[in-house]
């Protein structure tokens, strides 16, 4: 499969999830189960996306460096109720200190 078959396949398979989410009925949407199911989505996807970008390494690897302490600083701030701009700003310079320090 050459590369413009594997893009023009992603894009038909794109266009046909965004077509199909329009042609959900109001009423499964407006149900109590798919509202909450739908609000825990996006807390799920970034908690995923953290998790691999703090531990993952290569080819699975866990990898315990300057990304896990900063995600620990960051979580202190959040459970200290910091403002969110102050949290990344706490682990972006624990991050980078502690990788100038190494």
């Amino acid at each position: 499969m050459t590369l413009w078959v594997a893009v023009i396949v992603a894009a038909l398979i794109a266009f046909a999830l965004k077509l199909a989410g329009f042609l959900v009925p109001e009423s499964a949407l407006s149900h109590p189960r798919a509202r909450r199911v739908t609000a825990a989505i996006p807390v799920a996807m970034l908690a995923a996306l953290v998790a691999t970008q703090t531990f993952g390494g290569p080819e699975g690897t866990l990898v315990i460096d300057a990304r896990l302490a900063a995600v620990g600083v960051a979580v202190v701030a959040l459970l200290l109720r910091a403002p969110f701009i102050v949290v990344v700003l706490l682990g972006a310079v624990t991050a980078a200190a502690l990788r100038a320090l190494s």
